[in-house]
């Protein structure tokens, strides 16, 4: 059986400490993570958020049109595909970056059957510029992608540890939620991730795992069953 993944990684997740930009150390370590999951055979699709660099809301909020605003959104997420992929190659892991917006000098088109192809070579596959439409988030991206091509399931990589009954931040006791269903997040309005996102998830039956991209081997811990973790679906 294929044991094909697809790992979703918040834009903010690469600035490390710094309020701005890439942190070239964090994505270093981040990539270490990543290569830990390559090496188990595993075929891995990767998307990128850009929120450490643009957010298209907060541009549309700022005055910048709404369309206009998410397309600058999505360069965004091309720079970090982009940079990630550079990280991987120095460390002997081979990517490949897909566009869902043309620009052939720097990516390929996102075709899926191409995408499959190099899966099946061993070739990580980052995704960039989301869906290539505005309004749609990198996580509605990331559960697109990972319907269309049969992912087992999603790991979204971040900076806490999971899903919590209350702000872990403001409240020292919140608990860890291990499980939860679709339903829930959706009717909760959990801000884990965006609804559309949990709701094509549950329409494909994909599960969600939301995990600490800086605690040491969380991904591996996913997929081994151990950890701090939260099970969407």
């Amino acid at each position: 059986m294929t044991k094909r993944i697809l790992l979703k990684i918040s834009g903010e997740s690469l600035m490390g400490k710094s309020g701005y930009g890439i942190d070239v150390a964090t994505i270093n370590k981040i990539s270490n993570e990543i290569k830990i999951v390559h090496k188990k055979k595993y075929q891995i699709c990767l998307i990128i958020g850009g929120g450490n660099i643009f957010r298209g809301i907060k541009g549309a909020s700022d005055g910048i049109d709404r369309s206009t605003s998410d397309y600058m959104g999505m360069l965004a997420t091309v720079m970090n595909a982009l940079s990630l992929q550079s990280s991987l190659e120095k460390i002997n892991v081979p990517t490949r970056v897909q566009s869902a917006i043309s620009m052939s000098q720097i990516a390929e088109s996102y075709i899926r059957r191409r995408a499959i192809r190099h899966l099946e070579k061993n070739r990580i596959v980052i995704f960039a510029a989301g869906t290539g439409n505005p309004f749609f988030s990198t996580d509605t991206a990331a559960t697109l992608r990972a319907s269309e091509l049969d992912c087992k399931f999603i790991i979204k990589a971040t900076k806490v540890n999971g899903i919590y009954d209350s702000d872990p931040i403001k409240n020292k006791k919140a608990k860890l939620i291990k499980r939860i269903s679709y339903d829930n997040v959706i009717s909760k309005n959990l801000k884990v991730m965006d609804l559309t996102a949990i709701s094509l998830a549950k329409e494909t039956k994909i599960p969600i795992y939301i995990t600490n991209i800086f605690n040491k081997n969380s991904l591996i811990n996913v997929l081994n069953n151990k950890g701090s973790y939260s099970k969407i679906g």
